[in-house]
């Protein structure tokens, strides 16, 4: 297997921090490598060094001859005033790009909700970031590094760019290195798993399950080690333990030995213990909605809903970007008053909320982690023993010598789990979490998950990280259409009623679109409404024909491929390619109607 990219001998450091320290690896043909490791270990900076953006401090990258490397860094590099076009494509002429059928699914799929000549500087982060990635994709790659490729991505555009990146080159071709925090990514993607620790780069077979099952083995010898090394540190002491006189007659080297097993001691490792934090009574009434409905002018995001959320129930809430999932939780949590309906909420419920942007901790930049944590009690009683804030917060990472920092100068993981432990430490019975795992790396996530585990109120849970759903709630429900709907088996479950409303969609559209829209009607004489569903129809046919145009061909090479002599094979395919066509001629005459009545040329 060739080789693409090699390190020699690589070490870098940062101010005060050791990034790598003589490190020799390569990237080959074929290789799918997650990189995974501590928030501030220097993923990041491993892919740049890789991409060769950052010079080493010691030894070379080495690139083959010819290769080409793209990069998803975690920042763009475009301007505010260019075109969202400009922005993905450049240049290059509309025939070249619009021709391939590739192309035209990865800017349908990212970015197809967006002005083509739009101005970037008009974007959100999360479009600029759907942007970035659908200019990193539409490039010819042998080597793509993608730092965080997942944020912003709701789960079904992450379930997409799994089947691409798996598909993106054909076996044992190409390369791909990514930095995501996004465990069922990194298990559904790579075939390797690179941790970067403590200047270290640890390479292991496998995606992430398997990452995480070579640890445990590796730690489960460590371990066994470590004790046999304990039980010569107690011998040791023992020996040094028989007064001050016996110890002066000892021979040297014998002490000396004593000593270099005690300063070879490993300190304690921060564990999350906060699981048995006291929580406010709950009673037998939480959460009750009926006939809820909330409208931002003609759009409804919730619709006629009826909910009841008892105590101790663990649920987690999916639906699309832009569904209405945070609206729901505002008004689950009486943050927000619907425009029809009424929620109803126990006597004895106590919310504690932590939303994406951490609102309730913004309110407290200007304070230091120490003067915050002594708002609260003076202790906390966890399995009969008492615990200050402070000690806490160790709990959860932080050293004692970081708690005089503002809070407006802790990173996005450190405020992350600063929030969390805020929360926490308000003893609430119901818990909102809307994405609490954004920043943290897996080992943190892996830490707040066995927390919630055991966490013993009520859980409402908002991610897109599919792993952190399944592993920390028991029930699933969708937010479709404005709708509730339950799903029993989970995250696939929600994938298969979202292809099934928007199909129901499809159809609606088009059978209002015929009926209430006759090409002769002009575009000038439609309703601002009318116009928006029509161009959501246009633009979902648009998406559909770009799909269907290949099938034809693919259908046809799978016949010329296939065994004569299979004749019931055979008329299937013929069977599937006829309907292909059929749904093709027809979506062509609705896409010419409805460019009519837009007045699309």
């Amino acid at each position: 297997m060739a080789i693409l990219i090699g390190l020699e001998h690589v070490s870098h450091e940062w101010p005060g921090k050791t990034v790598l320290t003589d490190q020799t690896i390569g990237i080959n043909e074929g290789d799918r490598i997650g990189v995974v490791g501590r928030n501030g270990d220097g993923k990041s900076t491993l892919l740049e060094i890789v991409a060769q953006t950052v010079e080493p401090d010691d030894g070379r990258v080495v690139w083959r001859n010819g290769i080409h490397v793209g990069m998803l860094a975690q920042r763009d590099a475009f301007s505010d005033d260019e075109t969202v076009r400009h922005a993905v494509v450049g240049d290059t002429p509309e025939y070249v790009w619009a021709s391939d059928p590739k192309v035209r699914d990865i800017i349908d799929e990212l970015i197809g909700d967006l002005d083509w000549e739009g101005r970037v500087g008009d974007l959100s982060g999360g479009q600029r970031r759907r942007v970035d990635l659908t200019r990193v994709l539409m490039g010819d790659w042998d080597v793509l590094l993608m730092d965080e490729p997942t944020n912003h991505l709701d789960m079904g555009a992450i379930r997409w760019l799994a089947g691409h990146l798996r598909r993106r080159w054909p076996a044992g071709t190409g390369a791909l290195i990514l930095v995501t925090h996004d465990r069922w990514f990194l298990d559904e993607v790579c075939e390797h798993m690179w941790e970067v620790h403590d200047g270290l780069i640890e390479p292991f077979e496998g995606g992430y399950s398997a990452y995480v099952q070579q640890r445990v083995e590796r730690q489960h010898q460590e371990a066994a080690m470590e004790e046999r090394r304990q039980n010569v540190l107690r011998r040791e002491l023992n020996w040094l333990a028989h007064g001050a006189k016996a110890r002066t007659s000892k021979p040297k080297f014998r002490i000396d030995a004593a000593m270099a097993l005690l300063a070879d001691d490993p300190p304690v490792r921060n564990e999350l213990e906060l699981r048995r934090l006291a929580v406010g009574r709950l009673g037998k009434q939480v959460i009750e909605l009926k006939k809820v409905s909330v409208s931002y002018g003609d759009d409804k995001v919730l619709d006629d809903i009826s909910w009841v959320v008892g105590p101790g129930d663990r649920i987690g809430i999916l639906g699309e970007n832009g569904a209405g999932k945070s609206t729901l939780l505002r008004v689950m949590c009486a943050r927000q008053r619907p425009s029809a309906g009424f929620v109803k909420i126990g006597k004895t419920v106590r919310f504690a909320i932590m939303s994406q942007q951490l609102e309730g901790l913004a309110a407290h930049d200007d304070e230091r982690m120490e003067d915050l944590l002594g708002t609260f009690h003076a202790s906390y009683t966890i399995d009969g023993k008492s615990y200050s804030p402070t000690q806490l917060a160790e709990q959860l990472g932080f050293a004692r010598s970081e708690l005089p920092t503002f809070i407006k100068d802790l990173s996005g993981g450190q405020r992350r789990r600063l929030a969390l432990l805020w929360v926490l430490l308000q003893q609430p019975n119901v818990l909102v979490l809307d994405e609490p795992g954004n920043d943290l790396d897996t080992d943190m996530l892996a830490k707040v998950e066995s927390l919630l585990d055991e966490w013993p109120g009520t859980l409402l849970l908002v991610t897109h990280d599919r792993w952190l759903m399944e592993r920390v709630t028991d029930d699933q429900y969708a937010l479709i259409n404005g709708k509730i709907r339950h799903c029993p088996r989970g995250v696939d479950q929600f994938f298969e009623l979202l292809e099934e409303a928007h199909r129901q969609d499809e159809q609606a559209l088009s059978s209002s679109a015929a009926a209430d829209a006759p090409s002769n009607v002009p575009a000038a004489a439609l309703s601002n409404k009318e116009r928006r569903e029509s161009k959501k129809r246009f633009d979902a046919v648009q998406r559909r024909l770009d799909k269907l145009r290949s099938e034809p061909d693919r259908i046809d090479q799978e016949l010329s491929q296939h065994d004569p002599t299979d004749y019931q094979g055979l008329l299937d395919l013929q069977n599937e390619k006829a309907s292909v066509e059929a749904e093709i001629s027809s979506l062509e005459d609705e896409w010419l109607e409805l460019a009519d009545l837009l007045g699309i040329d």
